[in-house]
């Protein structure tokens, strides 16, 4: 078991259902009952996003009486979810929620809606049948955009995979999100019980699609009749979701003890901003969304193409230039006027006309408010978070622009302006010759294809599972030799000069 420890300088009253009466005359606690509350969703991946974002509608719902059956079970199925299973049993399932506005106000919540977690490795039996059981109506996953299993270009599951082999083995107990749910289905259709909802809410287009097309390629390898029945039966609805959740640091941890007076081993700071657009299609029942901040559509994509191409796009545009240019903050660097120019410049010129119509969406106030949010010192991202996992980043954020800009005849100029930002910021040195801890599941490889510079200036695009086939398109490849040529020759700040003039 871990051991949780408060660092001496933090005063207050320890999260737990206990201390609650005491902490409600600093900050906002649940008013609803917590006892006799359903966890009719299980959730994989319990984590900062999760606990900022479907979480906390859940606990607006039951806040107004509603929902009751609609709580979660998070479940862990990484060693490193262990924390979380201690942290939440330790607390009770409770946490603080701090909304981090840019005037330096802090609005901060206990949040009751999390009943429960599951550590997968310490009982997987248990997980499956919990699963299993006919409350649960709802399994919802935020795994990351890597924790699908699927090739970046061809998008085909990869049944190659180590741990789903093991998964597929006869006889075995399940260890991935893969196996455990598909074994919870089977149960299910073998007791007549109705089919759970796979929900995703990752930052992946079309993720409803993408969790069908997965679980359905895994449950095919495993039992080809149970995949047409979970294929005909099991809804998929695809969401976008946004909210810029940091990692919780020390430092926000004596935030929350100093200003609410709340010891929280684990709290959740995030943006003002949330948004949620969920397309209504579920098997066996849904949470009322419609009375919270949920937006229902029929089509998610509209609005999942202006996120991604709008907002984590360019979240990708400021890290890689930023960093180079010395910010480690995110604030910091979207301040400058010569990065905040150059992501208007992409969102304008690159981005923008790659969408489709956004019903009820104005797009010029969205991109204003996104450098505002990239803006806000309260956040205080970090540069090196938007940095991290860029290999499963671009292929899905960026390229698919490129891709539009090129088959319209369209400028490619910032966008490979950004792909050669990443290209020299895995060299691994900066600009003064400090190194850079790049953090990515590639890292050797893309490392070592980017270090290919000097024998062969194009070796970072011969990546072809993360850039299909750019590096033969002869007008993307021109833009990307200037930037990359601007950035070893005269570094990232004069680059940004040469490419807005």
């Amino acid at each position: 078991m871990t051991t949780l420890t408060t660092p001496p300088f933090f005063t207050g009253l320890t999260l737990t259902t206990e201390s609650l009466p005491a902490l409600a005359a600093t900050v906002r606690v649940p008013s609803y009952d917590r006892t006799g509350l359903t966890a009719g969703i299980m959730h994989f991946g319990v984590g900062g996003f999760h606990r900022a974002h479907q979480a906390l509608m859940i606990d607006d719902l039951l806040s107004q009486g509603l929902a009751r059956d609609w709580a979660i079970c998070g479940v862990g199925v990484l060693a490193g979810d262990a924390r979380m299973r201690d942290v939440l049993a330790a607390q009770d399932g409770l946490y603080t929620l701090v909304e981090k506005h840019a005037d330096g106000h802090l609005e901060g919540r206990v949040i009751g809606s999390i009943i429960d977690f599951m550590f997968a490795p310490d009982d997987v039996d248990a997980v499956i049948e919990r699963m299993a059981s006919p409350e649960v109506k709802i399994v919802s996953l935020t795994v990351t955009e890597g924790g699908y299993n699927i090739n970046p270009v061809t998008g085909a599951f990869d049944l190659g995979n180590s741990q789903v082999q093991a998964d597929l083995a006869p006889g075995a107990a399940p260890a991935t999100v893969f196996g455990i749910t598909v074994e919870a289905l089977r149960r299910r259709r073998d007791r007549g019980v109705p089919p759970f909802t796979v929900m995703s809410c990752d930052n992946l287009q079309n993720n409803g699609e993408v969790a069908h097309r997965t679980f359905i390629a895994f449950a095919t390898a495993r039992d080809a009749e149970l995949a047409a029945w979970i294929d005909e039966h099991v809804r998929f609805p695809n969401s976008m979701v946004d909210r810029i959740t940091p990692s919780t640091t020390d430092e926000d941890r004596a935030l929350v003890a100093a200003t609410f007076g709340v010891l929280d081993a684990w709290p959740v700071v995030c943006e003002p901003f949330f948004q949620w657009v969920l397309q209504d299609s579920f098997t066996d029942g849904r949470p009322p969304y419609e009375h919270v901040r949920t937006q229902l559509v029929a089509d998610v994509e509209p609005y999942e193409l202006m996120k991604l191409r709008l907002l984590n796009a360019s979240h990708q545009g400021l890290c890689y230039f930023a960093h180079l240019c010395g910010y480690r903050l995110v604030h910091d660097a979207a301040a400058d006027p010569l990065i905040a120019g150059f992501l208007r410049a992409y969102m304008d010129r690159e981005g923008s006309p790659t969408l489709k119509p956004v019903p009820g969406i104005d797009l010029e106030a969205y991109k204003d408010e996104l450098i505002a949010r990239f803006s806000n010192p309260g956040v205080r991202d970090t540069v090196a978070r938007l940095c991290n996992e860029s290999s499963d980043r671009i292929p899905k954020w960026l390229v698919p622009v490129i891709v539009d800009q090129l088959a319209a005849g369209r400028s490619v100029q910032l966008s490979a302006a950004i792909v050669a930002s990443w290209a020299r910021y895995a060299e691994g040195t900066d600009e003064q010759g400090q190194p850079i801890e790049v953090a990515d599941r590639l890292r050797e490889r893309v490392m070592n294809n980017a270090a290919g510079f000097a024998s062969d200036r194009h070796s970072f695009l011969r990546d072809r599972d993360l850039f299909a086939d750019l590096v033969d398109d002869t007008t993307f490849v021109a833009a990307y030799d200037r930037a990359l040529e601007l950035l070893h020759t005269v570094g990232a700040r004069e680059t940004l000069v040469a490419l807005l003039a």
